[in-house]
């Protein structure tokens, strides 16, 4: 059971009998943001002068201001949990809304009894919400049925509620990138519903010119099916997928595109043909997957990789994969990422190798073969994202609950730890494939519209940012 302050574990009630006219009770509070979310999931009212700053600052008052009825929930609380308190009736309520609310402000909600019938039990009462300035911003009267039973109840603890912006890291990304040209993408093979409609919203959405590669009669025929205007997108005609893998990989060696995204085929073909030393699209530096997980119940995005490519991958793979992950949370404005090499032990132990590996990588971090991120490591996973877990343990790392990137042992416990943290933490995820000559993208069939076109949108920023690297050099 959950233990209460001693003030806040019981409501005592104010009977008819005690009520005298001119006593008064008030209660004082600070609007915020979550406030008025709140107020906003609870009551349905989605109005834009609450909610949407851009539309705000364009109104008469020129900034977000509470629901008018936030200050009336206000004048309920004190009718019902403070006086006359549990087993008061309301019946009644006039309001004059003379000021808006704004956030920030501190309102002090004060209540005094007007009027009492003996007959009745009905009570009147005076209703003022003053701000911080003493200013009336709301003003009325309340009727109600006072109780004429003592009553003193143990309060019921409140449930913690944590709000969260569900989508926020993708309209971030999205934002990041929409001040760009859209970059010229090959879609491989998007013969699926939900791969055609990805690319083709990427392109409504201004951030990709879509080159669409496979067997066109079934694309048309499926842009048909699902009622998409796919005319004006360029289309290379292939027979089957893998002849669509290696069309995509050729059209990026003769710079007709940008980046590839993958349709409606499996990982393996379609990175069969990226990776072939000859015709591929290899670099000096490891192909890696990383996967950017948006958790609500964590500050910041976090970079798991290699969730999909390096099914075991050596030190030196290790390495590239690192620093493929670095590059990638400061093209998305990370400053100084701070990557966490997670194992099942926080110490130095030979008969488990991921640690011996964890220690090599934070040396050659330190030997400035891997640079632009700060790199710890062994740890486990709960001392990465929580401080105190890694105060318990006394664990001394600047890491420790701050971490940006999490280097996963292999590519098994990587899809596994960033499946669940999707599915049972909500987290919400887009990726990438760094270190090839293009940037890569390979939804998974599961994915939503949402998270490919905020993948659609990491290219982006990775293919303009490669760019400029190029034109300064």
């Amino acid at each position: 059971m959950l233990i209460l302050p001693e003030d806040e574990k019981y409501l005592e009630n104010a009977t008819f009998d005690e009520i005298q006219v001119g006593d008064s009770a008030s209660i004082e509070r600070t609007l915020t943001m979550e406030d008025i979310k709140l107020f906003a999931i609870m009551s349905g009212d989605v109005n834009p002068a609450h909610l949407d700053e851009e539309y705000a600052e364009k109104s008469m008052f020129h900034k977000i201001i509470a629901h008018g009825m936030w200050g009336g929930a206000l004048i309920s609380t004190v009718l019902g949990a403070k006086y006359p308190g549990p087993g008061t009736i309301y019946l009644s309520q006039s309001l004059k809304f003379s000021r808006p609310v704004t956030l920030g402000d501190t309102i002090t909600v004060k209540l005094t009894a007007l009027s009492k019938d003996e007959e009745s039990h009905r009570v009147k009462f005076e209703c003022v919400c003053i701000n911080q300035h003493d200013k009336a911003v709301i003003k009325g009267e309340a009727e109600v049925i006072a109780p004429t039973d003592k009553i003193r109840r143990q309060q019921v603890p409140l449930p913690k509620i944590r709000l969260a912006d569900r989508y926020a890291g993708y309209q971030r990304l999205i934002s990041m990138a929409e001040p760009l040209p859209a970059i010229r993408m090959g879609v491989v093979h998007p013969v699926k519903a939900n791969s055609l409609h990805g690319a083709v919203h990427a392109a409504e959405a201004g951030l990709i010119e879509p080159v669409l590669i496979g067997s066109e009669t079934k694309i048309r025929a499926l842009a048909e099916q699902e009622n998409l205007d796919i005319s004006q997108y360029r289309l290379v005609n292939t027979e089957h997928s893998q002849e669509a893998a290696h069309k995509g990989v050729e059209l990026v060696r003769q710079l007709e595109l940008d980046s590839l995204m993958r349709g409606s085929l499996s990982l393996q073909e379609m990175m069969h043909a990226v990776v072939k030393s000859d015709t591929g699209l290899r670099t000096a530096r490891q192909m890696s997957h990383v996967q950017v997980l948006d958790v609500p119940s964590y500050s910041r995005p976090l970079f798991f990789t290699d969730t999909a490519l390096n099914i075991n991958p050596s030190l030196n793979v290790k390495r590239d994969i690192v620093q493929n992950a670095i590059d990638l949370a400061k093209i998305l404005g990370v400053e100084v990422p701070k990557v966490a090499i997670v194992s099942a032990l926080e110490t130095i132990d030979p008969i488990l190798p991921t640690t011996l590996d964890a220690a090599a990588l934070c040396k050659m971090a330190e030997r400035r073969q891997i640079t632009g991120g700060i790199i710890d490591g062994p740890l486990a996973f709960d001392n990465v994202i929580s401080k105190d877990a890694a105060e318990a343990k006394d664990i001394d790392s600047e890491i420790a609950g701050e971490a940006d990137i999490i280097l996963v042992p292999n590519a098994e416990a990587g899809h596994l730890l960033a499946k669940q943290i999707e599915l049972l933490a909500d987290g919400q995820a887009a990726n990438i494939v760094m270190g090839a000559r293009v940037p890569i993208i390979l939804p998974g069939r599961a994915d939503s519209q949402l998270s490919q076109i905020a993948s659609c949108a990491m290219a982006v920023l990775v293919a303009h940012h490669r760019l400029n690297n190029q034109q300064t050099v």
